[in-house]
């Protein structure tokens, strides 16, 4: 069987390289290798944020979740949908129009230092740095994930697991870049998408006619259905996870390369209906792994989706299957190992060190930075127990709470400053570190993370903005000529 399913991934990986190779001829200058040149339509720009911010989480993570505590996680899902909702519909438009005007930049630093016409490069490099530490943790965290897998799938050494799969996800990000990184989302969505409807209708299919013997009494039933009732504490963190959105640059990028602003709102309508679906799939993948496997439950529950896939399907399908989860991760990792390299490159060594550069000098010092930004990564991967897994934790909230209220606040309020914006990330990143640790405590501290810190941020930037000195007055010109370009439909200037 595992030669099955080598083969079904030798044709995933080489299917990859393919689109990656092709990507690459239109791949000619930096703007074309960190943001696609803006020019990336409706279904690409959709399915690049959204397979970018699942992770192999969709697949594993929710529905191992879900299978140990039932249906109440269903609170997680439903955040994550409002928040990406209200993402889409108040930030993407938005975020475009305004990054395009402000000397088109092409990084989320780059855009707040423009936006605030920050000639110190204070914000940038703060920005920056948050970015390039966080996501180096969560590519390395990806890395081990995806490694897990084959070692789990081929018996390979777990040294050989992890290289093989690094080697693709480098060399695909390294060839084509952005619009690589996004061709091939929209090709591992499908996938993931595929997967996430086949394994949880196949099981139900099973359980009720091909063995209803398996379905266990009907108190059983009840209890994998709704395991137990949560607290408010509870369910307000697991809605808070939405609030992550307005701060993850590998998501927000997605929203900056669209070919025009217009068409966002077809990428909406897209992304959300690919994740509503997705996110119930691996819901119910959850509850019907739970029923299939009562009598014998797994030791390892975020393994429910590949063994549903493994007992009841084809080798050759489960193969195709198998692939999909390392869709999920491969996905994600390209989308930050891109942002963090853009960052690198971009925001520290052409901002501070090198001011003119040739499209040649561009491309390649991006490629280096990927280079970098992967090496670092797999220093910290090395280990299949390697702390940096912990670590992740903070990731999504510390990006979340540092960036998310800085990012509404400077697209929303002309009156936000630079010590705002600034005052604004260090007391949402530093909030989301002392929170956690004082979750040992309970009660109030029992509430995610990224709740008080990003509430704490927002606030910060207020109060910052209000006692400073007013943006000066090109600031204030620049802001209201966005304003005026949103309510013309933000068309691009002829």
């Amino acid at each position: 069987m595992s030669l099955v399913y080598l083969i079904t991934f030798i044709v995933y990986f080489l299917t990859v390289l393919t689109i990656a190779a092709v990507a690459s001829r239109y791949t000619h200058d930096t703007e074309d290798f960190v943001l696609g040149g803006r020019r990336l339509g409706s279904w690409i720009v959709a399915f690049g944020a959204g397979a970018s911010d699942m992770s192999g989480w969709l697949l594993l993570g929710l529905p191992g979740t879900v299978y140990v505590f039932g249906i109440d996680q269903i609170w997680l899902p439903l955040g994550l949908i409002l928040g990406a909702l209200v993402n889409w519909t108040t930030v993407a438009k938005r975020l475009r129009v305004y990054t395009k005007l402000a000397k088109n930049s092409l990084t989320i630093p780059s855009f707040f230092e423009n936006r605030f016409h920050d000639k110190t490069g204070i914000l940038r490099l703060v920005t920056s740095a948050a970015i390039i530490t966080f996501f180096t943790f969560y590519v390395s965290s990806g890395f081990v994930s995806g490694a897990v897998l084959f070692q789990s799938t081929f018996h390979l050494s777990y040294y050989t697991a992890l290289f093989v799969g690094a080697a693709v996800i480098i060399g695909y990000t390294c060839v084509g870049g952005f619009l690589a990184v996004n061709w091939i989302d929209l090709f591992q969505g499908c996938l993931m998408w595929l997967a996430l409807m086949a394994v949880p209708a196949v099981t139900l299919f099973v359980l009720f006619h091909v063995h209803p013997n398996l379905i266990p009494l009907h108190s059983q039933l009840i209890a994998a259905i709704s395991h137990r009732s949560l607290g408010i504490i509870a369910i307000i963190s697991l809605l808070a996870w939405g609030l992550g959105y307005f701060g993850q640059p590998h998501i927000l990028v997605r929203f900056m390369a669209a070919k025009e602003p217009n068409q966002l709102r077809r990428s909406t309508w897209i992304c959300m209906i690919w994740m509503t679906m997705s996110l119930m799939g691996a819901v119910l993948t959850g509850i019907v792994g739970r029923w299939y496997f009562s009598a014998q439950p797994l030791a390892n529950p975020e393994s429910v989706f590949l063994s549903l896939a493994q007992e009841l399907f084809n080798p050759w399908i489960a193969g195709v299957l198998l692939a999909a989860v390392l869709s999920a991760v491969m996905s994600t990792i390209a989308a930050q190992l891109l942002a963090s390299s853009s960052s690198l490159a971009e925001d520290v060594y052409f901002r501070f060190f090198v001011k003119d550069k040739s499209a040649k000098q561009g491309l390649l010092t991006n490629r280096t930075a990927v280079l970098l930004i992967a090496a670092v990564a797999l220093f910290f991967a090395r280990s299949p127990n390697s702390t940096v897994l912990a670590l992740v934790s903070y990731a999504w909230a510390g990006l979340g709470a540092s960036f998310g209220p800085l990012m509404l606040c400077s697209l929303f309020w002309s009156r936000t400053t630079r010590n705002g914006g600034i005052a604004g990330i260090v007391v949402g990143g530093l909030t989301v570190i002392i929170w956690k640790q004082l979750a040992f405590l309970g009660g109030i501290f029992g509430l995610y993370e990224i709740f008080p810190a990003f509430f704490f941020g927002l606030l910060a930037i207020i109060i910052v903005s209000l006692i400073d000195n007013p943006p000066p007055d090109s600031v204030i010109e620049e802001f209201r000529q966005f304003k005026a370009e949103l309510r013309h439909g933000g068309e691009e200037n002829p």
